[in-house]
């Protein structure tokens, strides 16, 4: 896509993300119907469902061509990356949003032939988005993000997933006993917002594609390194065990990781 094509683009999602701030907003004072699906803790609501449907219409009406990979599967059975691919995670941290009714997220990604083109972030209470990709630049609302600052794993702030902390899998334990500090906050948006805006220095968790498609994409147009925790290349259709971080962060972790 060409400058022009990249700003449509980020602004037609920007109208978007606005709409689904005003809507999901008006649905957390309303009664909601929670559902669970693997398990007791793994929940969705109707207004997942109706944020993810208004971004399928939105994404047929503006790329008709494209493939929709959803959470809750209102898109298309994606089994490549060829052409125009969409993530999309409607409410990212739905235990946050139904427990807390704050601390979640909503993303959106595109790739195209398998290759990056733009992203979207956004939590959706403080209606506060990094947004763009390798070509337009990467920004925090309406300010341009710089590349991060190289920071050590033992010199910032790590955010992990609570429950492989929990289990103590993939050296969680140490890698939190090795950091500064660390975080749990329950959502991956949430949690890429903070690494993306420099307020922590990695990030890891096992996810489903449309968890890290958007960070992943944003990650890496920024200058952090993104990997698997195994150190295999990501594949953007696969869940697995993914990590985004400073350079000097990732070799620390990955030391970690091979010292297991």
């Amino acid at each position: 896509m060409n400058e022009t094509q990249l700003k449509k683009l980020d602004t037609t999602v920007l109208g978007w993300l606005d709409t689904v701030h005003d809507n999901v907003l008006k649905r957390v004072s309303q009664r909601m119907q929670v559902e669970t699906k693997q398990g007791h803790r793994d929940l969705v609501t109707n207004v997942d469902r109706e944020t993810e449907q208004f971004y399928v219409d939105a994404i047929r009406r503006f790329d008709p061509h494209a493939k929709i990979l959803g959470e809750e599967g209102f898109g298309d059975a994606v089994n490549s990356l060829d052409g125009r691919v969409w993530f999309v995670d409607p409410i990212d941290g739905t235990m946050n949003f139904v427990k807390q009714h704050a601390e979640f997220a909503t993303m959106l990604a595109v790739y195209e032939d398998g290759k990056p083109v733009m992203a979207w972030i956004m939590d959706v209470v403080n209606h506060d988005i990094v947004h763009g990709g390798p070509e337009y630049g990467v920004y925090h609302n309406d300010e341009q993000l710089s590349s991060p600052t190289n920071t050590s794993l033992a010199d910032g702030l790590v955010i992990l997933s609570g429950a492989r902390l929990l289990y103590e899998q993939y050296g969680f334990p140490e890698i939190a006993k090795q950091a500064i500090g660390y975080r749990v906050y329950g959502s991956a948006g949430i949690s890429y917002l903070h690494v993306l805006t420099g307020r922590a220095v990695a990030y890891a968790s096992v996810m489903k594609p449309w968890d890290y498609a958007a960070g992943t994409l944003l990650g890496e147009a920024l200058g952090f390194k993104v990997g698997k925790i195994d150190d295999q290349p990501v594949n953007m259709l696969l869940s697995g065990a993914v990590l985004v971080a400073t350079q000097q962060a990732y070799n620390d972790i990955m030391s970690i990781e091979r010292d297991l």
